[in-house]
């Protein structure tokens, strides 16, 4: 789904640049440098900020979540990701 109409920018494009460490972008101003393009008429900025935060969110529960049991979605999915030996 497009973002930004003024930069042709995607969810997926922001969604990319948003990488666990130290250089992750934390203002969609920092968004725009990692895209190499600068907001315009920033319409967009209300929505790049809501993914950026739903992303880190769910990077954040990913990260914390610590069940073995295999008894709750996040385990599951995990599971079938796995390859089978």
């Amino acid at each position: 789904m497009i973002v930004c109409s003024c930069n042709v920018l995607s969810d997926g494009d922001v969604k990319a640049c948003l990488r666990p460490g130290p250089e992750c972008p934390r203002t969609p101003a920092q968004v725009y440098r990692c895209l190499g393009c600068s907001p315009n008429c920033g319409r967009c900025v209300r929505t790049i900020r809501s993914i950026m935060d739903k992303a880190l969110a769910d990077a954040a529960s990913e990260a914390l979540h610590v069940c073995n049991k295999g008894c709750c979605p996040i385990a599951l999915e995990r599971a079938a990701a796995e390859p089978t030996l």
